[in-house]
C-alpha cells in the first residue's frame, strides 16, 4: 500500500488541531479545508463542540464546508442532540452554512427555544436559511414565542430572523403585539418596526416601541 504525504500529516494536523495556541489550530483548520479528506469529518466536528476561539470555529466550519454533504450532514445532525450547547450551536451555524435543506427536520422547536442564548440564536439563523417553502408562517409563529427574551444581542438577532421571513411574519407579530408581557409586546413593535422601515436600526425601534407600550397601545389595528 502506498503511503502518502497526506497519510504522513495526518497525526500532526490532528495535533495542530488540539495545539494550545489559537493561531496553529487556524492554520490547521485551513489547511484541512485547502485539501479535503473525508476521514477529516469526524475531527473538524469534535472540534468545533470544544474551540473557544470564534476565528477558529468559523475556519472550522468553512473547512466542513469543503466535505461532501452526505459525509458532514449526517454528523451535524447528531451534534444537536449533544448535551454540550457550543457543540449544539457550531453545529446549527455549520448547517446554516451549507444551507442544505434536508437539515430542517432536525432543526427542532426545541432548539429555537434552547435555554442557551447562543444556541438559540444559531437556531433562529439556521431556521431561516433552510425552513422549506410554504414553512415561513409556521415557523415565525415559533419565533415569535421567543420575543422579548434576553438582552440586545439575542434580540436583535431574533428580529433580524423575523424579518428576514418577511410579510409572513405580519400575523405572529401582529398576536405577540397583545401579550401580556410588556418585553414580548415592545420586542414585536420594534421587530414590525424593522420590518416596515429596515433602514430605522434596531435601538430607535426598541426606544419608540417602549414608548408606545408605556402609552398603552397599539391594538391589533395599530400593526
Amino acid at each position: 500500500m502506498t503511503t502518502t504525504k497526506q497519510d504522513t500529516d495526518a497525526p500532526r494536523t490532528l495535533r495542530a488541531l488540539e495545539d494550545g495556541r489559537s493561531s496553529v489550530r487556524l492554520r490547521a483548520a485551513m489547511m484541512v479545508g485547502t485539501t479535503p479528506d473525508p476521514r477529516w469529518v469526524g475531527p473538524l466536528v469534535e472540534r468545533c463542540a470544544v474551540e473557544p476561539e470564534f476565528l477558529v470555529r468559523d475556519m472550522l466550519t468553512w473547512a466542513l464546508t469543503r466535505h461532501p454533504v452526505a459525509l458532514t450532514l449526517p454528523a451535524l445532525v447528531r451534534e444537536l442532540r449533544s448535551e454540550r450547547a457550543r457543540a449544539r450551536s457550531q453545529a446549527l451555524h455549520t448547517l446554516s452554512k451549507i444551507g442544505d435543506r434536508r437539515a430542517w427536520p432536525a432543526v427542532t422547536r426545541a432548539l429555537l427555544s434552547d435555554a442557551d442564548d447562543e444556541v438559540a440564536r444559531s437556531a433562529w439563523r439556521a431556521a431561516v436559511v433552510l425552513v422549506p417553502e410554504g414553512g415561513e408562517s409556521a415557523l415565525a409563529a415559533v419565533l415569535a414565542t421567543q420575543l422579548g427574551r434576553g438582552e440586545r444581542e439575542t434580540q436583535l438577532s431574533l428580529s433580524r430572523a423575523l424579518v428576514a421571513l418577511g410579510e409572513t411574519v405580519v400575523s405572529a407579530l401582529r398576536t405577540a403585539a397583545t401579550a401580556p408581557d410588556p418585553r414580548m409586546r415592545t420586542h414585536a413593535l420594534a421587530t414590525r418596526q424593522l420590518l416596515r422601515d429596515p433602514d430605522a436600526g434596531f435601538e430607535f425601534a426598541i426606544e419608540e416601541a417602549k414608548r408606545v407600550v408605556a402609552l398603552g397601545g397599539p391594538g391589533r389595528e395599530g400593526l
